[in-house]
């Protein structure tokens, strides 16, 4: 029973109508179909009533550049640093649209978009991703896809979407649905980011299914330890990959951010050894809790830990990723114990 009961519990983690694994995505023009952008892919879970969890570091990370920008915004914040020649140059590789009120970016080949990055670098622009949604020049969403037109095949929910957060992808044969996200709170230092669906009616949170989460912090392999992420070359598909814990560390690293300061991420980590494959930050470890018998998740996959190589007996840029490290969500239990999700029923957190 034992066995049996693990197989499926497997086969619900990567099941697109089951599984807690989803990506968030910055969307640029989310309600404009024909202007829509994707960046900024990241792994996230959803732990019960609209929460999600995914790592902390992409948020402060540059986009170099934005897709759109609002006239607002740039009037105010930008355009009185331009000298004429960068006005004009940004005239040229920007349209405005008089409806929306938006400067939206030309195609441009790479040496003009360079240039824009230059210039938006030399004016202190600041375009890490944080703060391009708290300026709305783009905003974070959860990205649930499926092979057929219909949310968790009810199409009865279809009527809560409006026709822009549906999409179909004739590239990978799916439908996706967007969510709106916004951060509830980043812990830099964990390197942990937690998230919450909004404009989003309970009926359609209640559909998404969750992870029950686990805040031990545990010093031995369990031998049930799994990394529930994308499947290879694919961000549509998951995979589910044994991994073990081969070490515990008292973290230190500096994670550099030239806008907001440097910041020091630190505290309890996992060493664990598996398949690992970039792109696949926020991903949940999982283990198996007999006593439920099901899978609960554990820590968040942060980082890749390189072994360096010599090759020719140059050492440069010679690196071997097969370990990770993963950030224990021990470290954050007090925030998540506070935000109370275990009064749904069904859902239990085991601290």
């Amino acid at each position: 029973m034992h066995a049996t009961s693990m197989v499926n519990s497997k086969r619900q983690l990567i099941d697109e109508q089951t599984s807690p694994l989803h990506r968030i995505m910055w969307v640029y023009n989310a309600e404009e179909p024909d202007k829509r952008a994707f960046e900024n892919n990241i792994c996230a879970f959803h732990i019960g009533d609209g929460y999600l969890l995914s790592v902390a570091h992409n948020l402060r990370m540059p986009a170099g550049y934005f897709k759109s920008i609002d006239e607002e915004t740039y009037q105010k914040e930008l355009l009185y640093k331009l000298d004429g020649s960068q006005k004009l140059f940004f005239d040229e590789h920007y349209f405005t649209n008089d409806y929306t009120h938006k400067m939206y970016l030309n195609n441009v080949d790479t040496n003009a978009l360079q240039n824009i990055v230059n210039i938006l670098k030399q004016k202190r622009f600041d375009t890490r991703w944080e703060t391009l949604a708290k300026k709305n020049i783009c905003n974070p969403y959860l990205v649930l896809q499926f092979h057929d037109n219909s949310f968790y095949k009810d199409e009865n929910f279809l009527q809560y979407f409006q026709p822009h957060q549906v999409v179909y992808e004739p590239d990978v044969k799916r439908h996706t649905f967007l969510l709106q996200v916004e951060l509830v709170e980043a812990f830099y230092s964990a390197d942990i980011a937690l998230y919450k669906i909004i404009n989003t009616p309970a009926e359609v949170i209640s559909k998404i299914p969750n992870i029950d989460i686990n805040c031990d912090f545990i010093e031995d392999d369990p031998q049930s330890l799994h990394c529930l992420q994308s499947s290879p070359n694919s961000s549509a598909g998951r995979l589910l990959n044994d991994a073990k814990l081969e070490g515990i560390l008292d973290h230190f690293g500096l994670f550099n951010d030239e806008f907001g300061g440097n910041y020091i991420l630190e505290g309890y980590r996992y060493l664990v050894k598996g398949y690992f494959r970039f792109g696949s930050s926020g991903a949940p470890y999982i283990v198996y809790d007999a006593i439920r018998g099901r899978y609960v998740a554990n820590a968040i996959q942060s980082e890749a830990s390189g072994i360096q190589l010599s090759i020719k007996n140059d050492k440069e840029g010679n690196f071997q990723y097969i370990n990770a490290i993963a950030s224990p969500l021990y470290l954050i239990k007090e925030k998540l114990r506070a935000l109370k999700i275990s009064d749904i029923s069904g859902f239990e957190y085991v601290f």
